[in-house]
């Protein structure tokens, strides 16, 4: 992995992560390891109502953290109810903490290409529907990280589990001073879930 973003995940592997928050997580690493002892491949889908901010945000983190762990065959993606796109704070955001980002495509929906490592594929992020032909169709799990994508999305075709590891929105200080702290410390915190996630894959 990039230096810098080594060194982010070492103040990230020391960040608590409240007893509340491990059993809402339980579920997830559950999922995992149970594909991981079948030795199956682990589709994760994050699924938030924009798929603009929370919902890469996880994506992302969950991606890295597999590889940090050395969890092998676990490919991460995200979608929305709706698709609007990416927005830009969050490529910055990655960025300052220590990952690669390139525009491939600089549209109203722009695509990126958001590398960890070397050597490592990059993850492609761009806002889409849960169910765009870019993500996989069955036996997933759908991670709802949002109230409103949760409750608007009862029912998630071709997910093999439904769970809900909900996010606070940092859209609430867009345009504030305070935003740049805002994305930055929500970036970090679904970063730490997601290092305890897979820190339970054995």
């Amino acid at each position: 992995m990039f230096k810098n973003l080594r060194e982010s995940i070492e103040v990230i592997s020391i960040m608590p992560v409240s007893e509340e928050r491990k059993e809402i997580l339980k579920p997830l690493a559950g999922f995992i390891q149970k594909k991981a002892d079948a030795g199956e491949r682990t589709n994760l889908n994050f699924i938030c109502t924009h798929n603009s901010r929370r919902s890469h945000l996880s994506q992302i983190w969950a991606q890295v953290m597999a590889e940090h762990f050395n969890i092998r065959n676990v490919y991460c993606y995200s979608g929305g109810t709706e698709a609007t796109a990416m927005f830009p704070k969050v490529a910055e955001t990655l960025h300052s903490q220590g990952m690669e980002i390139q525009k491939l495509c600089d549209t109203d929906n722009p695509v990126y290409a958001v590398k960890y490592a070397e050597n490592a594929h990059p993850v492609i992020c761009f806002s889409k529907k849960y169910d765009d032909a870019f993500n996989p169709v069955s036996g997933f799990a759908a991670v709802m990280t949002c109230s409103n994508a949760d409750v608007g999305c009862p029912f998630i075709a071709g997910a093999e589990k439904r769970v809900a590891v909900k996010f606070e929105d940092p859209k609430s200080s867009d345009g504030t001073h305070e935003m740049d702290r805002t994305y930055y410390e929500r970036s970090l915190e679904i970063a730490a879930e997601m290092y305890y996630v897979m820190s339970m894959i054995r």
